[in-house]
């Protein structure tokens, strides 16, 4: 006689949640196909029934670039460096301040976007922020080849950028990019927690990522910002994009405020932000579906 039981042949058992920090590798793993199926519908239908399509991945950095060039330094006579293009300046900032923004705003309504899916099935709750991440991710790639495509155009085939250097530390570009995408998780998990009950904070938001981009050094070198306003200039420095976009810029152009504690700085930063917007997010998860 089989006395195997029923619960036996079950492929997986859910159980609560019981320790305060829950990240199950090992079960997202299980459910990667679920990850990039989520991926694959972020890339498609974003720019669906679009007239301009996926060209808006290459439009709105070169745009936002321009404006920020004719603003920022030909107007308000910003420096940016002798023999740094404004153009090529600016286009770094923006392609690096673009992949936090875009995994910050796109997981911070994650229980709000996903209510219907989330109060049907099961699955590791976790994997829709990832797969925002992830899906910023192709777009930054290419981005980032965009902004190839003018470091070469600058350096080899025009007299404007002979102070433009590549330096070593481009090795840690794969470390920085993981940074960025850690604390714009982390952010958009506790912001997404949040307004399951304050829905006030999606409209905050909206505003909010703008006043943080002008205190990010996007548009301007963080040398620049210490000598006009130094009496609060640690508002801008001690902010961990900062960190980042000043590194990028040194990295590939040779120019910025680098130095490895600072990196450190922006990494325990990063992982501390990660770590509470697990918290909460795992603490949400479990009654959110009542809340909203």
């Amino acid at each position: 006689m089989d006395k195997k039981q029923p619960h036996d042949n079950w492929l997986y058992t859910i159980t609560p949640k019981s320790q305060l920090i829950n990240l199950n590798i090992k079960e997202i793993w299980r459910y990667r196909d679920l990850l990039f199926l989520f991926v694959k519908r972020n890339v498609i239908t974003v720019y669906k029934q679009t007239i301009l399509g996926p060209l808006w991945y290459f439009i709105q950095p070169l745009f936002t670039s321009v404006i920020f060039t004719l603003i920022f330094n030909n107007l308000a006579n910003i420096p940016t460096g002798s023999g740094i293009p404004s153009f090529l300046f600016n286009l770094a900032g923006i392609t690096t301040w673009n992949y936090f923004k875009e995994c910050l705003t796109g997981t911070s309504d994650t229980f709000v976007q996903n209510q219907g899916i989330f109060g049907k099935v099961y699955f590791p709750r976790v994997i829709v922020p990832l797969s925002t991440v992830v899906t910023n991710l192709v777009k930054f790639g290419i981005q980032l080849l965009v902004f190839i495509g003018f470091y070469i155009y600058f350096v080899f085939f025009t007299d404007s950028a002979y102070n433009v250097t590549l330096q070593k530390a481009i090795i840690l570009l794969p470390i920085l990019i993981v940074l960025m995408g850690i604390f714009g998780l982390g952010l958009g998990m506790i912001i997404s927690s949040m307004t399951t009950k304050y829905r006030d904070l999606k409209f905050l938001i909206a505003f909010g990522v703008q006043l943080l981009m002008y205190g990010s050094a996007v548009m301007y070198p963080l040398s620049y910002f210490k000598e006009k306003l130094p009496h609060i200039s640690w508002v801008v420095e001690y902010n961990p994009m900062t960190t980042m976009i000043e590194t990028f810029r040194y990295m590939t152009l040779g120019i910025g405020d680098y130095s490895m504690s600072k990196i450190m700085y922006a990494t325990l930063i990063s992982m501390a932000t990660f770590l509470i917007g697990l918290i909460i997010f795992n603490k949400t998860e479990k009654s959110f579906i009542d809340t909203i």
